[in-house]
Formats: structure tokens, C-alpha cells, sequence
């Protein structure tokens, strides 16, 4: 075999692969919002029905009763505590970590990598283990069970994160830019705003969407902090559709499937920048 043949196998397994680990991935998906249009009895059913004989919009329809009942629940306040949410936290962690990832790249003080780490091991602590202290804290200053609470502690949760992300893309863009701009009489706010912000976009991008899908599917603390209908989100809403006996999963994947709809939204939204971001950096001339 020639080695152009051996690399033509070579790519094809490759690209085999790639696209059964992506069924892989899509599977799960896609099962759940084939789930969504099936009747109680064929989602029940032992052994498993694969091809359904009705399909329905009931699933759709009971989840978003006005109150917690057998077989519905808030849903769209649900919705709504979660849009606000994360959309907010979305934006205060861009800005924040944006500004501090500037001056980690740009700057120079002391005990600057000490503090870069110290940033990092703030993100390293599972939500978990940080439930507790929050609630504590959240019940201290009257923000436990509000929207506003999730937002300030989502907020102080991802900014290290995005300042971690966007630190290494304002690290790529040569300073000689920015001094430019300070020669032409532009200053530093001028210089970052103006010229390396935009030049970042990309990395803003892609840390706008892993801060938003952070924000959007968190559970450990917004299970602890926000538990209330007054500021439940959704990954804590699906818990109404789970009993001590029953488990309703036409109502749990209908919800599932509608809270797909925001996070590929946004990503839509982003994607071109998305791509640019997750590869700024990695060709150089």
C-alpha cells in the first residue's frame, strides 16, 4: 500500500470515528425530544417500544400548569428565572473577567501569578462543597431565594473562569497595537476599549457561551440558595416532574427539549465567533 493510500485510510477511519462518537453524543439528545412526543404508556412500556405508534403534544401542554401539581408544574416562571439569570451572570462575568484578564496580560505588579492562581483555585471548588457557605452567606445579607442572589453568586462564580479564558487571548494580541494608540494620543481605557477588545471578540464570543451554558445548567447551588417557586430555575424545576414513586418522563423530557431551545440559540447566535476564538492562537506565520 503507497502512502498516499495508507494516509487516505488513515483519514477515513479518522473521520469514521469522529462521526460515530458524535452519534454518540447526539443519541441522548435525540431520544429525549423523541420521548417528549410519546404517550404515557409507550415511554412506560416493558420491554421498550422503539417505533411509536400515537405521538402527542400532551407532554407539552401539562408543563406549563400554573402550579405545582400532579403532572404539571411553573414552567415558565421556571423559564424565565433562568433567562434572567443567566443572562445576567452572562454579561457581569464578561465584563468583570474581560477587565481582569486585561490587566493580568497587560500588566505588570507584584505577585501577579499569585493571584492568577488564587483566581483559578476560586473556580476549582465544586459547587457542592460551596452550597452550604453560600446559603449561609445569601440568609446573612436577605439574598437567599431571590433571582438577584443566583446572579451576584453566579457572577462571583464564573468571572474567574471567562478572566482565565480571556487572559490567554489578550496574551496573542502583540501590544504594539495598543502603544500605538497611546502614541497617537489614546489612553489606556481608549487603547483597550478601542483596540484590544475588539481585536478579543472572538474569545469573548466563545467565553460568553461556556459562561452562559455554566449559568443555565448549574444545580448544586441554585438548588441550595434559590429553592422557592419565586426564583427556581429549571435545572431545579425538573425535580417537580421526580416523586418518591413515580417519575414523569413525557413531562421531564418536554422540558428538557424546550430548555435546549436558549443555549442553541445562543450558540447560533455566536458560532462564527465561536470557531475563531476556540482557534485563536493555534496557526501562527
Amino acid at each position: 500500500m503507497t502512502r498516499h493510500w495508507r494516509k487516505r485510510v488513515t483519514q477515513g477511519l479518522i473521520t469514521a470515528s469522529l462521526y460515530v462518537a458524535m452519534l454518540l453524543f447526539i443519541f441522548p439528545v435525540f431520544w429525549m425530544v423523541f420521548t417528549s412526543f410519546r404517550v404515557d404508556r409507550e415511554v412506560n412500556a416493558f420491554p421498550m417500544v422503539w417505533i411509536p405508534t400515537e405521538l402527542t403534544l400532551r407532554n407539552y401542554y401539562k408543563i406549563f400548569g400554573s402550579h405545582v401539581q400532579a403532572g404539571s408544574a411553573a414552567f415558565a416562571s421556571y423559564f424565565l428565572h433562568s433567562v434572567t439569570v443567566a443572562f445576567c451572570a452572562t454579561l457581569l462575568s464578561l465584563v468583570l473577567g474581560t477587565f481582569a484578564a486585561y490587566a493580568f496580560a497587560r500588566s505588570r505588579f507584584r505577585g501577579k501569578n499569585g493571584y492568577f492562581i488564587f483566581l483559578l483555585l476560586m473556580r476549582a471548588v465544586p459547587g457542592v462543597a460551596l452550597s452550604l457557605p453560600l446559603l449561609i452567606l445569601t440568609n446573612a445579607i436577605k439574598l437567599s431565594n431571590s433571582v438577584v442572589g443566583l446572579i451576584v453568586i453566579y457572577t462571583a462564580l464564573i468571572s474567574p473562569f471567562v478572566a482565565w479564558l480571556m487572559e490567554g487571548f489578550f496574551a496573542e494580541i502583540p501590544p504594539d497595537l495598543s502603544q500605538q494608540a497611546l502614541v497617537d494620543g489614546a489612553s489606556k481605557w481608549q487603547a483597550m476599549v478601542l483596540v484590544d477588545v475588539p481585536l478579543a471578540a472572538p474569545g469573548m464570543a466563545a467565553s460568553a457561551l461556556f459562561a452562559f451554558l455554566l449559568a443555565w445548567n448549574e444545580f448544586p447551588v441554585a438548588s441550595m440558595i434559590a429553592p422557592g417557586l419565586a426564583s427556581r430555575t429549571l435545572p431545579v424545576g425538573l425535580l417537580d416532574y421526580v416523586s418518591e414513586f413515580f417519575t414523569d418522563w413525557g413531562g421531564i423530557t418536554a422540558a428538557g427539549t424546550l430548555t435546549l431551545i436558549p443555549a442553541v440559540i445562543f450558540a447560533l447566535l455566536v458560532q462564527r465567533n465561536i470557531i475563531r476564538g476556540l482557534t485563536f492562537g493555534a496557526l501562527k506565520e
